[in-house]
């Protein structure tokens, strides 16, 4: 990530004209730092270069003696991922000593923001922009001119526009009735004077004003038409061989909410619950805890490839384990050492972005730490994952 050495950063603090710097003496209002790495993000003024939020410091530049912990570098890092900043932005928080404008060595919390791919960025539904020092939300007219800035190269899959698709093939009133309210803030939503078409390109829904694989995906009419493989095959075996009875079996198909929700209900339909005692009282426990199916489940949905592949998300529940296979491997900076501990890289941010705003998913990054939670506290063990260059196999076993 490209960022500014120590003596451009010792500069940036004590030029008080720059518009590529923002000075906080505390992190204690957390709603204007994530307005500033909105803004940042979003980088109106088209200087194509990091904004910095340097905490710590008074606005003349001076040193404010903030302690600079672990903790706070850590609060300010779950910035990017708690989901309310989207699409999620390319950012870094460090420590750094500088000198004050007093020349006094200064402890500070730099976050380093980098200008978005695939503008306009919101913060809670909101496109917040910087002009000059200040920063405020975006008009519809600086809007627009923000989605037409994306660059039309190095496009994930889901953010394509799908080659012969219109928007007869979108179920437009669900976009406007269901998934808007969701994804930009209620008074924006009524202030908006834009037509469907620019709201659409707004949301990355549309490229060329032509629906997104992602968007065909999450609000398509017959989803699958336009990607094959983008289904659910649930399969419930009487046994613990792939080759032994098959007890019952459903294909999981239609928009992305569709899935999801049909999914949800098979995998609680599918837990056992035995009951113990506990002294005088009655303890139910689920042979799987409901959420850690669950959270493993939409990760497989989330991260898979849909490229390339007509391959669908397996569910194969057996008698000693469920395996949930996801076509294709881990993506980006993800790798078998890190899985799970928070990393995250995107490989479909705009159905990521999508689900987000659906509910059905909480804040990124998380799903695999709390379905590995949810099992201990259970009594599960924890889950099994193999790695592959095509897929990711998650298995989990029962409670003992």
């Amino acid at each position: 990530m490209t960022g500014y050495s120590q003596a451009e950063l010792s500069r940036m603090l004590c030029d008080l004209e720059s518009d590529l710097v923002e000075r906080k003496r505390s992190a204690a209002d957390r709603r204007a730092i994530r307005r500033n790495i909105c803004a940042f993000a979003n980088d109106l003024a088209g200087r194509g270069k990091p904004g910095v939020i340097v905490i710590g410091v008074e606005d003349d530049g001076r040193c404010a003696g903030l302690p600079i912990t672990d903790q706070l570098l850590r609060d300010l890092s779950q910035m990017r991922d708690d989901g309310n900043i989207l699409p999620l932005p390319s950012m870094s928080v460090e420590k750094h000593t500088l000198p004050d404008c007093e020349n006094k060595p200064c402890d500070v919390a730099v976050v380093t923001v980098q200008p978005s791919d695939d503008p306009p960025v919101r913060y809670q539904g909101r496109t917040w922009v910087r002009i000059g020092p200040t920063v405020r939300q975006a008009t519809p007219e600086e809007e627009v001119r923000l989605a037409e800035r994306r660059r039309g190269r190095d496009l994930t899959f889901d953010r394509r526009a799908a080659p012969g698709s219109t928007f007869d093939d979108l179920d437009l009133e669900y976009i406007k009735t269901q998934y808007m309210p969701r994804a930009i803030a209620y008074e924006v939503l009524q202030q908006n004077r834009r037509a469907l078409d620019e709201q659409l390109r707004s949301l990355r829904l549309t490229s060329d004003n032509t629906p997104t694989y992602g968007c065909l995906l999450g609000f398509g009419r017959d989803p699958q038409r336009w990607v094959p493989g983008a289904y659910v095959q649930f399969l419930r075996i009487d046994g613990t061989e792939l080759t032994d009875a098959i007890r019952s079996q459903k294909v999981l198909t239609g928009r992305l909410e569709d899935i999801l929700r049909q999914l949800d209900e098979l995998l609680e339909l599918s837990i056992s619950v035995r009951t113990e005692i506990a002294g005088r009282r009655e303890v139910r426990r689920p042979d799987y805890p409901v959420d850690a199916l669950r959270q493993i489940a939409r990760n497989a949905i989330m991260h898979r490839s849909y490229e390339g592949t007509n391959a669908p998300v397996r569910v194969y529940w057996f008698s000693d384990r469920v395996e949930i296979h996801s076509p294709g491997g881990l993506y980006g900076q993800v790798t078998a050492q890190n899985f799970g501990t928070g990393v995250t890289d995107y490989r479909n941010p705009l159905i990521a972005e999508i689900m987000y705003h659906l509910g059905f998913a909480q804040r990124f990054g998380l799903g695999i730490p709390l379905a590995r939670r949810a099992l201990a506290d259970n009594g599960n063990p924890p889950p099994q994952f193999d790695f592959q260059p095509t897929c990711v196999l998650a298995v989990v076993k029962p409670a003992p």
